[in-house]
């Protein structure tokens, strides 16, 4: 499901998207939005991580919009991967907890769209991005500034609970609240169980949790209340 490469002036010619998410139909849905526009073309599409990469070998896109939920893989890997290839990205994500705003940020996401707004706003998103300009949803920006507001002086300066896993902690963290054995977290992550047994050990360290029964408690109320 590839076109062509265009020319290489990319200001001349409309720009090359690659949409990558696990759901046929989110990508059928982002790519007629998006081809219907002069200036944007859907040059590819993925289901996963792997042909993600494929894809961006072979038709070198501009941009690539990415969720963060892809089924056997991690999307904030993928996001670190495709910008370490000089191909812009931008999130496109059921996910409106701001810490996955600001993971997908950190990790070199030029841009954050809930899924709820995407059908209003990709097109806008993907220009300003365009642009040389971030693009964050209305409705996670208030989110972010709600969190800075309300964060105390230690949580500033150094980050506690959630804030303090790493990225490669919080998804582990997030499958263990959607109810995934070790052994599949392990298989959707590409890890060893031995691997995850040790990201869980650190996650209760880190959340001050000292029996298993509790770590998926917190899990799974931190994935209802967050997704």
């Amino acid at each position: 499901m590839v076109a062509p490469p265009g020319s290489s002036d990319r200001s001349a010619r409309p720009w090359r998207i690659l949409i990558v998410d696990d759901h046929p139909i989110v990508r059928m849905g982002l790519a007629s939005l998006i081809s219907a526009e002069a200036d944007l073309e859907v040059c590819g599409q993925a289901a996963d991580y792997g042909e993600a990469l494929r894809a961006i070998a072979q038709v070198r896109p501009d941009l690539a919009i990415i969720d963060l939920s892809l089924r056997d893989s991690s999307g904030l890997e993928l996001l670190k991967e495709v910008t370490r290839q000089n191909v812009q990205a931008m999130v496109v994500s059921m996910h409106d907890e701001p810490t996955w705003a600001e993971r997908a940020l950190a990790a070199g996401a030029r841009g954050y769209l809930h899924k709820s707004e995407a059908g209003r706003n990709v097109v806008d998103a993907i220009r300003k991005v365009r642009a040389g300009r971030l693009y964050v949803s209305e409705s996670i920006s208030e989110l972010l500034l709600e969190r800075r507001v309300s964060a105390g002086p230690a949580e500033k300066a150094k980050g506690e609970g959630i804030a303090a896993l790493t990225d490669r902690e919080l998804e582990v963290f997030a499958r263990i609240g959607k109810g995934l054995t070790t052994r599949q977290i392990a298989a959707e992550l590409h890890l060893s169980p031995k691997t995850v047994q040790t990201y869980r050990a650190r996650i209760k360290q880190k959340l001050r949790i000292k029996r298993g029964p509790q770590l998926v408690q917190r899990a799974v109320e931190w994935v209802l209340q967050n997704g």
